[in-house]
C-alpha cells in the first residue's frame, strides 16, 4: 500500500506526514509513506489545497491535517478492499 502526501514542505505537509506515521504504525497494514513537493506531480491528483493524503491513488483529504485516527480507517478500508 502507498499513502501519499502532497505539499510543498510546508509546516501542514509536515503535520500531515507526521499523522500518516503514526497511522501507518498503528494500523498495522505494511504501508510505505512518500511525498510529493513537486507541483506538476500534486496538480495531476487534482488537488488544488494542500496539504492532501492519497492512498493507493484516490485522494482521501485535501486542504487540511487529516487525524492520525481518520488516516487509520482509510488505510484499514484500503487494505480490506485490497484482500482477494
Amino acid at each position: 500500500m502507498k499513502v501519499k502526501i502532497l505539499g510543498t514542505g510546508c509546516a501542514k505537509c509536515k503535520k500531515l506526514y507526521a499523522e500518516a506515521e503514526k497511522a501507518v504504525a498503528s494500523s498495522g497494514v505494511a504501508a510505505e509513506i512518500e511525498k510529493v513537493e513537486k507541483i506538476d506531480d500534486i496538480m495531476k491528483y487534482g488537488v488544488m489545497m494542500t496539504p492532501a493524503l492519497v492512498i493507493d491513488e484516490e485522494v482521501k483529504a485535501s486542504g487540511r491535517i487529516a487525524p492520525a485516527s481518520e488516516i487509520v480507517t482509510w488505510i484499514t478500508t484500503a487494505a480490506a478492499k485490497a484482500k482477494p
